[in-house]
């Protein structure tokens, strides 16, 4: 009787084990189908092309809304006096871009005009806080 159990067991436990990875690889697919889909239609992605020396030249993708600020709790931390906690949100917009400064005290500038309601930027649009420079890339 004891041997019946234990090999119920065994074939109970393979059978668990074959379902979590058909599960993880049916994961594992979907998310390369989504990560090709998402390279041929040309994500955008934003990147430090003027500021502090540990982030320049760094490319944060937009995936989603982007939180710049100088929180730790922000999206892209940038560590400057002149750039608030909370700056300002870079949110994508199909093919652009949705700028917004969220209240920031020395303001943002998106391709030289002051940010004072929601803008559409585009590739190569250029968002500007204190003395740093971000760039809207295609990626």
């Amino acid at each position: 009787m004891a041997d019946v159990v234990l090999l119920f067991g065994r074939l109970l436990f393979l059978a668990l084990l074959y379902l979590f990875l058909f599960a993880a690889v049916r994961t594992g697919i979907g998310l390369v189908t989504l990560r090709s889909e998402r390279a041929r239609s040309g994500t955008l992605a934003l990147e430090v092309v003027r500021g502090p020396r540990e982030i320049a030249g760094i490319r944060v993708p937009l995936d989603g809304p982007v939180i710049i600020g100088r929180s730790p709790d922000a999206d892209l931390v940038i560590a400057d006096e002149f750039v608030s906690a909370v700056h300002a949100r870079v949110t994508p917009d199909g093919s652009s871009v949705l700028v917004e400064d969220l209240g920031s005290t020395n303001g943002t500038l998106l391709d030289g005009q002051p940010v004072t309601r929601p803008l559409h930027g585009k590739v190569g649009s250029r968002i500007a806080l204190g003395q740093n420079e971000i760039a809207v890339v295609s990626s």
